[in-house]
């Protein structure tokens, strides 16, 4: 596994008003929007395409019911 190294020109300061106009999640963008977006950030993050999806495990989860 290779070292990564922090990019210090991928950001800038900006001051609140300028993050603000920059923002893309603001409140007129629709919820499905927003996870449409976030889910291409964690297929890009964990590299995996759109159209080949990984498969859920279910051997590593389990649910039972809760008595009272």
């Amino acid at each position: 596994m290779s070292d990564y190294k922090f990019d210090r020109n991928a950001f800038k300061m900006q001051t609140f008003q300028e993050a603000d106009r920059a923002n893309i999640f603001d409140r007129e963008t629709s919820y499905q929007e927003r996870l449409r977006q976030a889910y291409y950030l964690i297929s890009q993050a964990y590299g995996f395409s759109m159209t080949d999806q990984p498969k859920l495990d279910k051997s590593y989860f389990s649910s039972r019911k809760l008595s009272h």
